[in-house]
């Protein structure tokens, strides 16, 4: 019979060997990434790689060993590119740090939706009341408007806790040369507006942003006489009902919005979730962060390959960072392929961010750094 305390010794010797070994091979990846500082040489070469893994796989023994072979070394390799990468910490994206949000009159801050959105609100309590601020009907207006510099920041949602991503904001991140600099979140309280005198039992249709439809579906499901009818936001929902003075329509809007606009409200807490909050970004046209800056978001897209994501991901990971989302997106004009939205815990000046965002700048088909955001 095999003794087994025998084998477990035999292995401990052998991966004595394999550690001096690699640390050997680690040293001798130093010098190539001093050659590549000194040359301007990319520290990926996958045609390399590729060669490389099919020379090592052809020594095995066994269809088993080659397969495992190519795989053990492929780890190596992805490990000896993370140690080139933090040997070249040039930070490729230079951003300029602010000390908070800028508060005077000068400031022009544009929000989406119509006044008594929640746009708006999560506008006033970022920035306060003293700012210069005009109102965007569509996600696109306010992109427009920063990247122009018709306004210095634009505030838009991008993720409900009850209906998740706003897919739309997550396009606009991509076709716009804007990035993230802060998120506030608001706390969504739905409530149903109509004329002074509107009776629910009369409403036969109500007016809202598709987002604010989907997260009241109870209430729809209550009254199915009742049709819902999607609008450009909440607030311009409430205003069409007070321009229509029409008993038999109604808004879901928030209560702010009833005041604004001279509605009732026929009905408060509509949200078929208790908690229902929306998570609010503000975009500026300048590379700019502020000091108390926690969070790292970028967008990706990858070669069509197994284990691409994995890749990417795996820069995360080994510089110890804290990944907090992913969200994919398809690229457009490209069947079933997809680009990858990702946030991450850290402050763009950090060493261990530079090098992941290094890696995954030269491995990734495509990088983006949307912004280094102050969350709350």
């Amino acid at each position: 019979m095999i003794d087994l305390t025998k084998s477990r010794e035999s292995i401990d010797r052998i991966d004595k060997q394999i550690v001096d070994l690699f640390e050997e091979r680690m040293k001798v990846a130093g010098d190539v990434a001093e050659y590549k500082r000194n040359t301007g040489k990319k520290v990926f070469d996958p045609e390399r790689e590729l060669q490389k893994l099919e020379t090592l796989g052809a020594m095995a023994s066994s269809e088993f060993n080659e397969r495992a072979v190519r795989e053990l070394f492929s780890q190596i390799m992805s490990i000896s590119r993370k140690y080139q990468y933090s040997l070249l910490t040039e930070q490729n994206e230079r951003f300029e740090e602010l000390t908070g949000l800028p508060k005077t009159a000068d400031t022009k801050v544009c929000f989406f939706g119509a006044p008594g959105s929640y746009s708006e609100q999560a506008m006033e309590e970022c920035f306060g009341t003293e700012v210069t601020s005009f109102p965007a009907a569509t996600f696109k207006d306010v992109m427009e408007a920063v990247q122009n510099g018709a306004a210095d920041f634009g505030v838009l949602p991008i993720e409900n806790t009850t209906t998740g991503g706003i897919t739309d904001s997550y396009d606009l991140l991509m076709e716009y040369d804007n990035y993230l600099i802060g998120e506030h979140v608001v706390k969504i309280e739905h409530a149903l507006l109509g004329i002074p005198g509107a009776k629910i039992e009369e409403l036969r249709k109500v007016y809202s942003h598709s987002q604010g439809l989907s997260q009241c579906k109870k209430f729809f499901d209550e009254y199915p006489d009742i049709r819902p009818a999607v609008s450009s936001s909440t607030s311009e929902s409430a205003k069409k009902v007070m321009e229509a003075k029409d008993s038999t329509l109604a808004a879901i809007a928030s209560k702010r919005a009833a005041g604004i606009y001279g509605l009732e409200v026929l009905k408060e807490c509509l949200n078929t979730e208790d908690i229902n909050s929306t998570r609010f970004i503000i975009v500026t046209n300048k590379k700019t962060f502020l000091t108390k800056a926690n969070k790292i978001s970028i967008c990706f897209e990858l070669p069509h390959e197994s284990g691409s994501l994995y890749k990417m991901l795996s820069h995360i990971m080994y510089n110890n960072l804290n990944m907090t989302k992913i969200e994919s997106r398809p690229i457009p004009g490209r069947s079933f392929e997809y680009r990858f939205f990702v946030d991450f815990e850290g402050k763009i000046t950090d060493a261990a961010v530079r090098n992941t965002l290094n890696g995954i700048r030269e491995e990734a088909s495509r990088l983006k750094i949307l912004g280094n955001i102050a969350t709350e």
